[in-house]
């Protein structure tokens, strides 16, 4: 008996999703483990699938770790409501 497809629009495989982020697949099955992504196991072996949705939430999380790292190292003055996002901000992007 054939292992029937999982839906496209909402989970990939480990292999697919290591591609699109340019990382491997043992990444990928570690992001799942400590929950960074959303993940199945499903099948008889047990075989994972990645909710596409989570990846695009992790996404979003780098970018805004990048830009949180990026204005922190550009002004030795920033304030914590620039960095987190609360309060009054100084210095505007």
């Amino acid at each position: 008996m054939s292992e029937a497809p999982s839906p496209p629009d909402r989970f990939a495989t480990p292999e697919s999703v290591a591609r699109v982020l340019g990382i491997d697949v043992a990444t990928v099955l570690s992001l799942v483990t400590e929950g960074r992504i959303r993940g199945v196991w499903i099948g008889d072996p047990e075989t994972c699938r990645v909710e596409l949705d989570s990846v695009e939430g992790y996404l979003d999380d780098q970018a805004e770790n990048a830009r949180r790292t990026a204005l922190w190292l550009q002004s030795q003055t920033a304030s914590f409501p620039e960095l987190w996002g609360h309060g009054d901000v100084r210095h505007p992007d």
